[in-house]
């Protein structure tokens, strides 16, 4: 519905993503008269591009390999193969479910809600279906879209973004994915689940770059055993169509040939084209530039998610959208601490962190201040039953706080949550290690690092 002429509205979001809709339902919570405008589905990537769909996908993933491997746990049963139908069907009905919800919640908390595509035509003002749509204070929440590289054209075909492979019409016999971070792994694990014979191109020296050296090393043991391949360390030339399929050639002369290539190189802000410039709004590299409380240049404008520098992740989104809503409310806001983001990455095994690596804390200390404790899952008894393996590494300040809990193995992610709290209440290892975690859980092996970090291990070696 679009507003009367007349009405001036307390804030007007220009995108209905995680960070948009996050802080126009925070908003009108507190009692801001809010309008959400956007273009395409309120949920943006996170839930129909991004977080959700991956993740269904991986799962039938996981529930393919368990099988296959249900022999092992004496179980008979045999593996048929993948009905992508089918899959896309239960993918999309976990979305449909949530999007409904979301809209629901709209409603109920009467946000004025606008479908069409918008642009910041002031300061104060955004222009969508012929109509200019005024606030107090304007919001920019337009996200991001996967990124590809010079020369390089993401065609649908046989070069796809991810976007396209969560709308694959078959399982790829063979695929090259461009780039080994989060989006690359998730693909190539959830692939290979399927039958896909998968290789990873990744130009830096591991794959999921950005986490502790530890935990990539660990995921790559895993990925070999698994028959994951990759090739690290040497940057992309090309791409080009073979007969029935695509060459790859890296820099190094070295090519690779599959039936498809995705790239997966990472996401790029949506700023281009929407007023941002005109109206005085500072960029850098079409991210909208923002300070700790999320405010531009211009006093009446500020910006949250992927459309700005910081993390790319949906719970940032909402993090940050939540901080712009209590700040124009008149609460009082705390900025974001970006270490004490939980980040998971949900392949097989999945890669849980949550503070900074050993490297960034050597760093900041100095070399001889860290300290660094792996607790090996091996000692779980939860991880020995589930047959995952994988290891949990504690970096601390030398009689001080655990500064960066980094972990490897089957859900993981479910662990990050603890992991949090330790890191942002500054926690020693010695309090941790008096909580008593239940047994057995993989929760357990939390506990158990902290007790060998205090000095006092239980199920590992001194």
């Amino acid at each position: 519905m679009a507003n009367d002429a007349s009405t001036v509205f307390d804030l007007v979001i220009l995108g209905g993503g995680s960070g948009g809709y996050a802080a126009a339902l925070r908003g009108a919570q507190l009692g801001l008269d809010v309008a959400l405008i956007e273009k395409g589905k309120v949920g943006g990537t996170c839930l129909h591009n991004g977080c959700i769909p991956t993740k269904a996908l991986l799962h039938a993933g996981e529930i393919a390999d368990q099988a296959r491997e249900a022999g092992q746990f004496g179980v008979k049963a045999t593996f048929e193969g993948i009905d992508i139908e089918a899959v896309h069907k239960y993918k999309d009905e976990v979305i449909s479910g949530l999007y409904k919800g979301l809209q629901g919640l709209i409603a109920s908390r009467k946000v004025h809600y606008i479908e069409g595509e918008g642009r910041l035509s002031s300061p104060t003002s955004v222009d969508v279906n012929g109509e200019r749509v005024t606030g107090r204070h304007v919001l920019l929440a337009t996200g991001s879209v996967p990124k590809s590289l010079p020369g390089l054209e993401i065609d649908g075909n046989r070069v796809i973004s991810s976007d396209h492979a969560l709308t694959l019409d078959r399982v790829p016999k063979s695929a090259i994915i461009l780039g080994g971070g989060v989006i690359g792994v998730e693909f190539a694990s959830a692939w290979k689940s399927f039958g896909t014979d998968v290789t990873i191109i990744e130009g830096l020296k591991h794959l999921v770059p950005v986490e502790d050296e530890n935990s990539s090393k660990i995921l790559e043991r895993a990925f070999r055993k698994r028959g994951i391949k990759f090739n690290l360390g040497t940057f992309f030339d090309k791409a080009e169509y073979t007969e029935d399929g695509v060459r790859v050639t890296l820099a190094d002369g070295k090519t690779f040939e599959a039936e498809l290539l995705l790239v997966a190189i990472g996401r790029g802000p949506v700023s281009q084209g929407l007023g941002y410039e005109e109206a005085g709004v500072a960029m850098d590299r079409g991210y909208v530039l923002v300070d700790e409380y999320m405010r531009t240049n211009v006093p009446t404008v500020s910006a949250v998610g992927d459309l700005v520098p910081t993390l790319q992740l949906a719970h940032v989104g909402f993090a940050e959208g939540i901080l712009v809503a209590e700040r124009l409310a008149g609460l009082k806001t705390v900025p974001i601490d970006y270490d004490g983001v939980p980040k998971v990455t949900y392949c097989h095994p999945e890669v849980a962190s949550v503070g900074i690596t050993e490297a960034k804390a050597k760093e900041i200390y100095g070399a001889d201040k860290v300290v660094a404790l792996k607790y090996n899952l091996a000692g779980n008894g939860r991880s020995k039953i589930l047959k995952t393996a994988g290891e949990i590494k504690l970096v601390q300040v030398k009689d001080g706080a655990v500064v960066g809990v980094h972990m490897v193995g089957d859900r993981m992610g479910e662990q990050v949550g603890e992991a949090q709290l330790i890191y942002n209440w500054e926690a020693l290892p010695a309090e941790v290690a008096q909580l008593i975690h239940a047994h057995p859980t993989q929760n357990e092996a939390l506990g158990e690092a902290h007790m060998a970090l205090a000095g006092k291990p239980l199920h590992s070696h001194d």
